[in-house]
Protein backbone atom coordinates (compact mmCIF):
# COMPACT_ATOMS: atom_id res chain seq x y z
CA UNK A 1 0.00 0.00 0.00
CA UNK A 2 1.32 2.95 -0.99
CA UNK A 3 1.43 5.51 1.73
CA UNK A 4 0.73 9.55 1.13
CA UNK A 5 4.04 10.21 2.19
CA UNK A 6 5.54 8.06 -0.07
CA UNK A 7 3.30 9.18 -2.66
CA UNK A 8 4.42 13.30 -1.76
CA UNK A 9 8.44 12.02 -2.96
CA UNK A 10 6.99 10.32 -6.03
CA UNK A 11 5.30 13.63 -6.86
CA UNK A 12 8.46 15.19 -6.32
CA UNK A 13 10.62 13.11 -7.69
CA UNK A 14 8.21 13.37 -10.90
CA UNK A 15 8.53 17.20 -11.16
CA UNK A 16 12.18 17.26 -10.63
CA UNK A 17 12.44 14.85 -13.50
CA UNK A 18 9.90 17.21 -15.94
CA UNK A 19 11.78 20.33 -14.67
CA UNK A 20 15.10 18.58 -15.59
CA UNK A 21 13.27 17.30 -18.68
CA UNK A 22 11.90 21.13 -19.42
CA UNK A 23 15.49 22.58 -18.83
CA UNK A 24 17.34 20.06 -20.60
CA UNK A 25 15.15 20.43 -24.19
CA UNK A 26 15.64 23.89 -24.14
CA UNK A 27 19.59 23.72 -24.05
CA UNK A 28 19.39 21.24 -26.63
CA UNK A 29 17.65 24.23 -28.78
CA UNK A 30 20.65 26.23 -28.09
CA UNK A 31 23.37 23.84 -28.61
CA UNK A 32 21.61 23.22 -31.79
CA UNK A 33 21.29 26.97 -33.13
CA UNK A 34 25.10 27.44 -31.81
CA UNK A 35 26.07 24.41 -34.31
CA UNK A 36 23.41 25.85 -36.84
CA UNK A 37 24.97 29.56 -36.64
CA UNK A 38 29.11 27.90 -36.88
CA UNK A 39 27.98 26.31 -40.23
CA UNK A 40 26.05 28.68 -41.74
CA UNK A 41 28.71 31.43 -40.92
CA UNK A 42 31.75 29.19 -42.34
CA UNK A 43 29.71 28.66 -45.85
CA UNK A 44 29.78 32.66 -46.35
CA UNK A 45 31.74 34.14 -43.84
CA UNK A 46 35.40 32.72 -45.96
CA UNK A 47 34.31 34.39 -49.23
CA UNK A 48 35.38 38.02 -48.28
CA UNK A 49 38.48 37.31 -46.84
CA UNK A 50 40.02 35.54 -49.99
CA UNK A 51 41.88 38.85 -51.01
CA UNK A 52 43.79 39.24 -47.63
CA UNK A 53 44.39 35.17 -48.02
CA UNK A 54 45.92 35.73 -51.21
CA UNK A 55 48.36 38.25 -49.72
CA UNK A 56 49.24 36.05 -46.38
CA UNK A 57 49.73 32.88 -48.57
CA UNK A 58 51.43 34.93 -51.50
CA UNK A 59 49.94 32.28 -53.73
CA UNK A 60 47.28 32.64 -57.07
CA UNK A 61 43.32 32.55 -56.73
CA UNK A 62 43.46 29.35 -59.24
CA UNK A 63 44.86 27.62 -55.97
CA UNK A 64 42.81 29.12 -53.28
CA UNK A 65 39.49 28.93 -54.88
CA UNK A 66 40.00 25.19 -53.47
CA UNK A 67 39.06 25.68 -50.42
CA UNK A 68 35.76 27.56 -51.29
CA UNK A 69 35.05 24.32 -54.08
CA UNK A 70 36.29 22.04 -52.11
CA UNK A 71 34.34 22.84 -49.02
CA UNK A 72 31.33 23.03 -51.54
CA UNK A 73 32.13 19.47 -52.76
CA UNK A 74 32.63 18.11 -49.88
CA UNK A 75 28.92 19.11 -47.89
CA UNK A 76 27.42 18.10 -51.62
CA UNK A 77 28.93 14.71 -51.81
CA UNK A 78 28.28 13.13 -48.23
CA UNK A 79 24.89 14.42 -47.86
CA UNK A 80 23.36 10.59 -49.12
CA UNK A 81 25.83 9.06 -46.87
CA UNK A 82 24.92 10.75 -43.82
CA UNK A 83 21.19 10.62 -44.26
CA UNK A 84 21.99 6.60 -44.35
CA UNK A 85 24.48 7.16 -41.08
CA UNK A 86 20.87 8.95 -39.69
CA UNK A 87 18.96 6.18 -40.05
CA UNK A 88 21.16 3.45 -38.48
CA UNK A 89 22.86 5.50 -36.34
CA UNK A 90 20.78 7.74 -34.49
CA UNK A 91 21.12 12.01 -35.22
CA UNK A 92 22.80 12.38 -31.91
CA UNK A 93 25.57 10.18 -32.53
CA UNK A 94 26.13 11.44 -36.76
CA UNK A 95 25.84 15.06 -34.86
CA UNK A 96 28.17 14.40 -31.96
CA UNK A 97 30.75 13.17 -34.85
CA UNK A 98 30.29 15.98 -37.20
CA UNK A 99 30.97 18.62 -34.78
CA UNK A 100 34.12 16.52 -33.57
CA UNK A 101 35.17 17.13 -37.04
CA UNK A 102 34.22 20.16 -37.61
CA UNK A 103 36.13 21.77 -34.78
CA UNK A 104 39.36 19.68 -35.80
CA UNK A 105 39.29 21.01 -39.21
CA UNK A 106 38.69 24.74 -37.81
CA UNK A 107 41.76 24.19 -35.99
CA UNK A 108 43.50 22.57 -38.58
CA UNK A 109 42.82 25.62 -40.80
CA UNK A 110 43.26 28.72 -38.28
CA UNK A 111 47.03 27.90 -37.96
CA UNK A 112 47.58 26.74 -41.61
CA UNK A 113 50.81 28.50 -43.90
CA UNK A 114 50.04 26.69 -46.53
CA UNK A 115 47.27 26.25 -49.34
CA UNK A 116 47.37 22.58 -49.03
CA UNK A 117 46.56 22.64 -45.06
CA UNK A 118 43.89 24.80 -45.36
CA UNK A 119 42.60 23.02 -47.80
CA UNK A 120 42.58 20.01 -45.65
CA UNK A 121 41.10 21.87 -42.97
CA UNK A 122 38.52 24.39 -44.43
CA UNK A 123 37.52 21.93 -47.31
CA UNK A 124 37.80 18.38 -46.65
CA UNK A 125 37.55 18.08 -42.82
CA UNK A 126 35.14 20.54 -41.95
CA UNK A 127 33.54 19.76 -45.19
CA UNK A 128 32.88 16.34 -43.78
CA UNK A 129 31.97 17.64 -39.91
CA UNK A 130 29.13 20.05 -41.65
CA UNK A 131 27.69 17.09 -43.74
CA UNK A 132 27.30 15.04 -40.67
CA UNK A 133 26.36 17.92 -38.41
CA UNK A 134 23.74 20.57 -39.96
CA UNK A 135 21.03 18.05 -41.60
CA UNK A 136 21.20 16.17 -38.13
CA UNK A 137 19.88 19.15 -35.97
CA UNK A 138 16.34 18.67 -37.24
CA UNK A 139 16.12 14.89 -36.81
CA UNK A 140 17.10 15.97 -33.19
CA UNK A 141 14.64 19.14 -32.83
CA UNK A 142 11.88 16.29 -34.07
CA UNK A 143 12.35 14.15 -31.23
CA UNK A 144 13.26 16.48 -28.48
CA UNK A 145 10.10 18.89 -29.04
CA UNK A 146 6.38 18.42 -29.37
CA UNK A 147 3.11 20.06 -30.30
CA UNK A 148 3.70 23.72 -31.22
CA UNK A 149 6.78 23.67 -28.98
CA UNK A 150 8.44 21.55 -32.04
CA UNK A 151 6.97 24.65 -34.76
CA UNK A 152 8.72 27.25 -32.46
CA UNK A 153 11.89 25.24 -32.68
CA UNK A 154 11.78 24.97 -35.95
CA UNK A 155 11.14 28.39 -36.53
CA UNK A 156 13.93 29.38 -34.41
CA UNK A 157 16.43 26.79 -36.69
CA UNK A 158 15.14 28.35 -39.66
CA UNK A 159 15.74 32.49 -38.25
CA UNK A 160 19.20 31.22 -37.22
CA UNK A 161 20.16 29.83 -40.57
CA UNK A 162 18.26 32.66 -42.43
CA UNK A 163 20.28 35.28 -40.46
CA UNK A 164 23.79 33.83 -40.53
CA UNK A 165 23.55 33.36 -44.68
CA UNK A 166 22.41 36.94 -44.83
CA UNK A 167 24.82 38.31 -42.27
CA UNK A 168 28.11 36.06 -43.37
CA UNK A 169 29.71 38.47 -45.33
CA UNK A 170 29.40 41.43 -43.35
CA UNK A 171 30.98 39.23 -40.32
CA UNK A 172 33.55 37.81 -42.71
CA UNK A 173 34.39 41.54 -43.22
CA UNK A 174 34.45 42.85 -39.89
CA UNK A 175 36.79 40.02 -38.68
CA UNK A 176 39.11 40.49 -41.39
CA UNK A 177 39.54 44.27 -41.34
CA UNK A 178 39.70 44.68 -37.23
CA UNK A 179 41.30 40.93 -37.09
CA UNK A 180 42.23 38.54 -38.86
CA UNK A 181 40.68 35.92 -41.63
CA UNK A 182 41.77 32.96 -38.99
CA UNK A 183 39.17 33.86 -36.52
CA UNK A 184 36.50 32.56 -39.01
CA UNK A 185 38.01 29.53 -38.06
CA UNK A 186 39.28 30.14 -34.53
CA UNK A 187 35.39 30.69 -33.42
CA UNK A 188 34.60 27.03 -34.62
CA UNK A 189 37.71 25.93 -32.63
CA UNK A 190 35.58 27.51 -29.18
CA UNK A 191 32.13 26.82 -30.52
CA UNK A 192 32.37 22.86 -31.21
CA UNK A 193 33.42 21.72 -28.45
CA UNK A 194 31.06 23.44 -26.75
CA UNK A 195 28.17 21.66 -28.83
CA UNK A 196 29.38 18.22 -27.82
CA UNK A 197 29.38 19.03 -24.41
CA UNK A 198 25.63 20.31 -24.91
CA UNK A 199 24.53 17.21 -27.29
CA UNK A 200 26.14 15.00 -24.39
CA UNK A 201 24.36 16.65 -21.41
CA UNK A 202 21.31 17.49 -22.27
CA UNK A 203 20.20 16.06 -26.19
CA UNK A 204 18.15 12.91 -25.91
CA UNK A 205 19.24 9.61 -27.56
CA UNK A 206 18.34 9.35 -30.91
CA UNK A 207 16.21 6.50 -32.20
CA UNK A 208 18.51 3.93 -34.03
CA UNK A 209 17.90 1.61 -37.79
CA UNK A 210 17.07 -1.99 -37.03
CA UNK A 211 19.52 -4.17 -35.70
CA UNK A 212 21.32 -5.83 -38.64
CA UNK A 213 21.28 -2.65 -40.65
CA UNK A 214 24.64 -2.06 -42.41
CA UNK A 215 26.38 0.84 -43.68
CA UNK A 216 26.74 0.32 -47.67
CA UNK A 217 30.51 1.30 -47.68
CA UNK A 218 31.07 0.46 -51.68
CA UNK A 219 27.80 2.86 -52.65
CA UNK A 220 29.50 5.14 -50.23
CA UNK A 221 32.48 5.19 -51.60
CA UNK A 222 31.21 5.40 -55.32
CA UNK A 223 28.13 8.09 -54.52
CA UNK A 224 30.82 9.93 -53.06
CA UNK A 225 33.86 10.27 -55.52
CA UNK A 226 31.36 10.30 -58.37
CA UNK A 227 29.56 13.05 -57.19
CA UNK A 228 32.51 14.71 -56.42
CA UNK A 229 34.01 14.58 -59.96
CA UNK A 230 30.68 15.75 -61.55
CA UNK A 231 30.20 18.59 -59.33
CA UNK A 232 33.60 19.66 -60.41
CA UNK A 233 33.43 19.17 -63.96
CA UNK A 234 30.26 21.45 -63.52
CA UNK A 235 31.79 24.23 -61.43
CA UNK A 236 34.90 24.52 -62.79
CA UNK A 237 34.11 23.84 -66.95
CA UNK A 238 34.07 27.34 -67.55
CA UNK A 239 37.23 27.89 -65.88
CA UNK A 240 39.25 25.02 -67.05
CA UNK A 241 37.70 24.84 -70.96
CA UNK A 242 34.96 22.47 -72.07
CA UNK A 243 37.26 20.97 -74.47
CA UNK A 244 40.45 23.13 -74.97
CA UNK A 245 42.73 24.13 -71.81
CA UNK A 246 42.86 27.90 -70.94
CA UNK A 247 45.16 27.19 -68.50
CA UNK A 248 46.73 24.75 -66.18
CA UNK A 249 44.57 22.76 -63.84
CA UNK A 250 46.30 22.94 -60.26
CA UNK A 251 45.65 21.98 -56.60
CA UNK A 252 47.92 23.55 -54.14
CA UNK A 253 50.37 25.02 -56.43
CA UNK A 254 50.89 21.39 -58.68
CA UNK A 255 50.27 21.38 -61.99
CA UNK A 256 47.68 18.10 -62.69
CA UNK A 257 46.90 19.17 -66.31
CA UNK A 258 48.99 21.80 -68.80
CA UNK A 259 47.39 24.44 -70.98
CA UNK A 260 49.56 22.78 -73.66
CA UNK A 261 47.14 19.55 -73.86
CA UNK A 262 45.28 18.83 -76.96
CA UNK A 263 41.78 18.62 -74.48
CA UNK A 264 40.71 19.67 -71.56
CA UNK A 265 40.64 17.85 -68.15
CA UNK A 266 37.14 18.33 -68.05
CA UNK A 267 35.75 15.67 -71.00
CA UNK A 268 37.66 12.80 -68.82
CA UNK A 269 36.86 14.30 -65.53
CA UNK A 270 32.92 13.74 -66.80
CA UNK A 271 33.58 10.47 -68.17
CA UNK A 272 35.08 9.22 -64.67
CA UNK A 273 32.10 11.00 -62.77
CA UNK A 274 29.91 8.86 -65.35
CA UNK A 275 31.93 5.65 -65.24
CA UNK A 276 31.36 5.55 -61.30
CA UNK A 277 27.54 6.68 -61.27
CA UNK A 278 26.61 4.16 -63.81
CA UNK A 279 28.72 1.60 -61.55
CA UNK A 280 26.70 2.80 -58.42
CA UNK A 281 23.39 2.38 -60.04
CA UNK A 282 23.77 -1.40 -61.16
CA UNK A 283 25.67 -1.97 -57.00
CA UNK A 284 22.45 -0.40 -56.00
CA UNK A 285 20.29 -2.21 -57.68
CA UNK A 286 21.61 -5.53 -57.26
CA UNK A 287 21.57 -4.64 -53.61
CA UNK A 288 17.85 -3.35 -53.44
CA UNK A 289 16.89 -6.84 -55.43
CA UNK A 290 18.72 -8.62 -52.77
CA UNK A 291 17.43 -6.17 -49.56
CA UNK A 292 21.04 -6.07 -48.19
CA UNK A 293 20.22 -2.41 -47.14
CA UNK A 294 21.12 -0.35 -50.09
CA UNK A 295 22.38 3.27 -49.98
CA UNK A 296 19.67 4.37 -52.63
CA UNK A 297 16.48 2.38 -53.71
CA UNK A 298 15.95 3.44 -56.93
CA UNK A 299 12.58 2.31 -56.74
CA UNK A 300 11.46 5.21 -54.56
CA UNK A 301 11.73 6.86 -58.34
CA UNK A 302 8.94 4.98 -59.06
CA UNK A 303 7.09 7.33 -56.59
CA UNK A 304 6.11 10.63 -59.05
CA UNK A 305 6.09 13.11 -56.17
CA UNK A 306 9.67 12.30 -55.40
CA UNK A 307 10.87 11.37 -59.02
CA UNK A 308 9.64 14.85 -60.55
CA UNK A 309 9.94 16.69 -57.42
CA UNK A 310 13.77 15.87 -57.31
CA UNK A 311 13.92 17.24 -61.63
CA UNK A 312 12.06 20.55 -60.28
CA UNK A 313 14.65 20.98 -57.42
CA UNK A 314 17.48 20.60 -59.65
CA UNK A 315 16.10 22.99 -62.06
CA UNK A 316 15.05 25.38 -59.29
CA UNK A 317 18.47 25.51 -57.94
CA UNK A 318 19.97 26.34 -61.16
CA UNK A 319 17.66 29.38 -60.72
CA UNK A 320 17.94 30.22 -57.41
CA UNK A 321 22.09 30.13 -57.85
CA UNK A 322 21.92 33.12 -60.26
CA UNK A 323 20.55 35.43 -57.47
CA UNK A 324 23.07 34.62 -54.74
CA UNK A 325 25.99 34.05 -57.83
CA UNK A 326 25.12 36.89 -60.56
CA UNK A 327 24.42 39.40 -57.99
CA UNK A 328 27.21 40.07 -55.94
CA UNK A 329 29.35 39.76 -58.92
CA UNK A 330 27.12 42.98 -60.21
CA UNK A 331 27.26 45.12 -57.18
CA UNK A 332 30.62 44.82 -56.26
CA UNK A 333 31.80 45.18 -60.03
CA UNK A 334 29.25 47.56 -61.80
CA UNK A 335 27.99 49.63 -58.92
CA UNK A 336 31.40 49.41 -56.53
CA UNK A 337 29.90 47.92 -53.49
CA UNK A 338 31.86 46.68 -50.31
CA UNK A 339 31.31 43.29 -49.32
CA UNK A 340 29.75 44.42 -46.18
CA UNK A 341 27.74 46.87 -48.25
CA UNK A 342 27.20 44.14 -50.64
CA UNK A 343 25.51 42.17 -47.48
CA UNK A 344 23.38 44.63 -46.39
CA UNK A 345 21.66 45.39 -50.14
CA UNK A 346 20.77 41.54 -50.04
CA UNK A 347 19.46 41.30 -46.33
CA UNK A 348 15.94 41.97 -47.43
CA UNK A 349 15.76 38.90 -49.73
CA UNK A 350 17.05 36.95 -46.39
CA UNK A 351 14.29 38.43 -44.33
CA UNK A 352 11.59 38.10 -47.18
CA UNK A 353 12.38 34.45 -47.06
CA UNK A 354 12.25 33.39 -43.81
CA UNK A 355 9.07 35.43 -43.06
CA UNK A 356 7.38 33.90 -46.28
CA UNK A 357 8.39 30.49 -45.21
CA UNK A 358 6.24 30.53 -41.65
CA UNK A 359 3.66 32.48 -44.23
CA UNK A 360 3.62 29.52 -46.81
CA UNK A 361 3.21 26.78 -43.95
CA UNK A 362 -0.20 28.87 -43.54
CA UNK A 363 -1.02 28.94 -46.68
CA UNK A 364 -0.66 24.81 -46.87
CA UNK A 365 -3.73 25.10 -44.58
CA UNK A 366 -6.19 26.90 -47.53
CA UNK A 367 -4.01 25.56 -51.32
CA UNK A 368 -2.02 22.86 -50.16
CA UNK A 369 1.25 22.16 -50.20
CA UNK A 370 2.33 21.48 -53.58
CA UNK A 371 0.08 24.79 -54.74
CA UNK A 372 2.02 26.55 -52.49
CA UNK A 373 5.50 24.93 -54.24
CA UNK A 374 4.09 26.17 -57.51
CA UNK A 375 2.89 29.59 -56.17
CA UNK A 376 6.70 30.25 -54.97
CA UNK A 377 7.83 29.28 -58.34
CA UNK A 378 6.30 32.00 -60.01
CA UNK A 379 6.61 34.77 -57.85
CA UNK A 380 10.81 33.53 -58.03
CA UNK A 381 10.77 33.68 -61.66
CA UNK A 382 8.45 36.87 -61.42
CA UNK A 383 11.23 38.61 -59.63
CA UNK A 384 14.23 37.17 -61.52
CA UNK A 385 12.57 38.96 -64.52
CA UNK A 386 11.91 42.31 -62.55
CA UNK A 387 15.79 42.47 -61.84
CA UNK A 388 16.86 41.41 -64.97
CA UNK A 389 14.67 44.79 -66.40
CA UNK A 390 16.17 46.98 -63.52
CA UNK A 391 19.56 46.41 -63.14
CA UNK A 392 21.90 49.21 -64.82
CA UNK A 393 25.16 51.38 -64.04
CA UNK A 394 23.08 53.76 -62.22
CA UNK A 395 20.81 51.25 -60.01
CA UNK A 396 19.67 51.96 -56.85
CA UNK A 397 18.64 49.93 -53.49
CA UNK A 398 15.12 51.19 -53.85
CA UNK A 399 14.71 50.60 -57.41
CA UNK A 400 15.78 46.72 -56.46
CA UNK A 401 14.03 46.54 -53.17
CA UNK A 402 10.87 45.39 -54.75
CA UNK A 403 12.29 42.47 -56.77
CA UNK A 404 14.17 41.31 -53.83
CA UNK A 405 10.35 41.18 -52.16
CA UNK A 406 8.94 39.33 -54.55
CA UNK A 407 12.07 36.91 -55.10
CA UNK A 408 12.63 36.27 -51.49
CA UNK A 409 9.07 35.42 -51.23
CA UNK A 410 8.75 32.86 -53.49
CA UNK A 411 12.18 31.27 -52.52
CA UNK A 412 9.91 30.92 -48.86
CA UNK A 413 7.53 29.30 -50.40
CA UNK A 414 9.11 26.96 -52.92
CA UNK A 415 12.21 25.66 -50.79
CA UNK A 416 10.13 25.26 -47.37
CA UNK A 417 7.57 23.00 -49.34
CA UNK A 418 9.33 21.71 -51.86
CA UNK A 419 10.60 19.12 -49.61
CA UNK A 420 7.74 18.00 -48.15
CA UNK A 421 6.35 17.49 -51.42
CA UNK A 422 9.17 15.03 -52.44
CA UNK A 423 9.48 12.99 -49.55
CA UNK A 424 5.74 12.74 -49.20
CA UNK A 425 5.49 9.13 -50.34
CA UNK A 426 8.84 7.77 -49.04
CA UNK A 427 8.80 5.05 -45.95
CA UNK A 428 9.47 6.20 -43.13
CA UNK A 429 12.75 3.52 -42.06
CA UNK A 430 14.06 4.79 -46.05
CA UNK A 431 13.65 8.99 -44.89
CA UNK A 432 16.97 9.54 -44.49
CA UNK A 433 19.06 8.46 -47.39
CA UNK A 434 16.35 10.11 -49.57
CA UNK A 435 16.12 13.86 -47.94
CA UNK A 436 20.22 13.35 -48.28
CA UNK A 437 19.20 12.74 -52.68
CA UNK A 438 16.97 15.65 -52.53
CA UNK A 439 19.76 17.80 -51.15
CA UNK A 440 22.17 16.67 -53.05
CA UNK A 441 20.18 16.71 -56.55
CA UNK A 442 19.70 20.41 -55.37
CA UNK A 443 23.86 20.85 -54.91
CA UNK A 444 24.07 19.32 -58.61
CA UNK A 445 22.01 22.14 -59.81
CA UNK A 446 23.34 24.59 -57.99
CA UNK A 447 26.77 23.70 -59.62
CA UNK A 448 25.51 23.57 -62.99
CA UNK A 449 23.76 27.41 -62.48
CA UNK A 450 26.59 28.66 -61.40
CA UNK A 451 28.84 27.20 -64.51
CA UNK A 452 26.23 28.42 -66.77
CA UNK A 453 25.86 31.56 -65.08
CA UNK A 454 29.99 31.76 -65.47
CA UNK A 455 29.90 31.33 -69.14
CA UNK A 456 27.21 34.29 -69.74
CA UNK A 457 29.09 36.98 -67.37
CA UNK A 458 32.36 35.59 -69.28
CA UNK A 459 30.79 36.23 -72.67
CA UNK A 460 29.57 39.37 -71.94
CA UNK A 461 32.28 42.63 -71.52
CA UNK A 462 29.81 44.55 -70.20
CA UNK A 463 29.08 43.92 -66.39
CA UNK A 464 25.61 44.94 -66.53
CA UNK A 465 24.36 43.46 -69.47
CA UNK A 466 25.89 40.11 -68.15
CA UNK A 467 24.01 39.93 -65.65
CA UNK A 468 20.64 41.36 -66.84
CA UNK A 469 21.56 38.05 -69.18
CA UNK A 470 22.27 35.61 -66.90
CA UNK A 471 19.15 36.93 -65.11
CA UNK A 472 16.89 36.27 -67.92
CA UNK A 473 18.20 32.46 -68.49
CA UNK A 474 17.72 32.08 -64.74
CA UNK A 475 13.73 33.29 -65.60
CA UNK A 476 13.22 30.88 -67.73
CA UNK A 477 14.65 28.28 -66.20
CA UNK A 478 12.47 28.49 -63.01
CA UNK A 479 9.93 29.30 -65.26
CA UNK A 480 10.35 25.36 -66.63
CA UNK A 481 10.60 24.56 -62.97
CA UNK A 482 6.98 25.98 -62.43
CA UNK A 483 5.58 23.59 -65.39
CA UNK A 484 7.55 20.74 -64.43
CA UNK A 485 5.80 20.83 -61.22
CA UNK A 486 2.50 20.48 -62.53
CA UNK A 487 3.29 16.89 -62.95
CA UNK A 488 4.10 16.63 -58.92
CA UNK A 489 1.09 14.86 -57.39
CA UNK A 490 -1.29 17.08 -55.39
CA UNK A 491 -1.26 17.42 -51.60
CA UNK A 492 -4.01 19.28 -50.00
CA UNK A 493 -4.77 21.21 -47.47
CA UNK A 494 -3.51 20.50 -44.11
CA UNK A 495 -6.06 19.94 -41.84
CA UNK A 496 -4.52 21.23 -38.63
CA UNK A 497 -2.39 23.68 -38.04
CA UNK A 498 0.37 22.53 -35.92
CA UNK A 499 0.69 20.00 -38.72
CA UNK A 500 1.23 23.30 -41.49
CA UNK A 501 3.45 24.73 -39.19
CA UNK A 502 6.17 22.31 -38.84
CA UNK A 503 6.03 21.04 -42.65
CA UNK A 504 6.55 24.85 -43.09
CA UNK A 505 9.67 24.96 -41.23
CA UNK A 506 12.03 27.07 -43.11
CA UNK A 507 16.06 25.49 -43.97
CA UNK A 508 18.22 27.79 -45.56
CA UNK A 509 20.02 24.65 -46.84
CA UNK A 510 16.84 23.62 -47.80
CA UNK A 511 17.29 20.09 -45.61
CA UNK A 512 14.09 19.18 -43.64
CA UNK A 513 13.76 16.66 -41.05
CA UNK A 514 12.48 13.37 -42.90
CA UNK A 515 10.40 12.00 -40.40
CA UNK A 516 8.83 15.30 -39.67
CA UNK A 517 7.72 15.53 -43.45
CA UNK A 518 6.57 12.65 -44.65
CA UNK A 519 4.20 12.30 -41.09
CA UNK A 520 3.01 15.92 -42.04
CA UNK A 521 3.04 15.96 -45.95
CA UNK A 522 0.97 12.99 -46.68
Amino acid sequence: MITAEAAAQSDTRAAGATAAKDRGRWFTLATVVTAVLIVALDMTVLNVAIPTILRDFRTTLSSLQWVITGYSLTFATLLIVRGRLGDIYGARRVFVVGAALFGMGSFLASVSRSVPVLVLGEAVIEGIGASLMLPSTLAILSTTFQGTERAAAFAVWGATSGVAVALGPVVGGFLTTHYSWRWAFRINVVVAPLAILGALAFMRPSPRGARGQRTDVPGALLIATGMCQLVFGLSEGPRYGWLEPPRDLTLGGRRLWPATAPVSAIPFVFAIAAALLIVFVVVERRKERRDADPLFEFGQLQQRGFRYGLITTMVLAMGQLSFIFVLPVFLQDALHLSASDNGLWLLPSGVMIIVAAHTGARLTRWIGTTATVRLGLAFEALGLLVLALVLSPHTTFLSLLAAFVVFGTGAGFASSQLTNVILAEIPDERAGAASGANTTVRQIGAALGIAIMSAILATRHNVAVGARTALLFACTVVAIGTALSLLIPRIGPMPHEEGAQLAGAYDAFDLVDPADAVEHAR
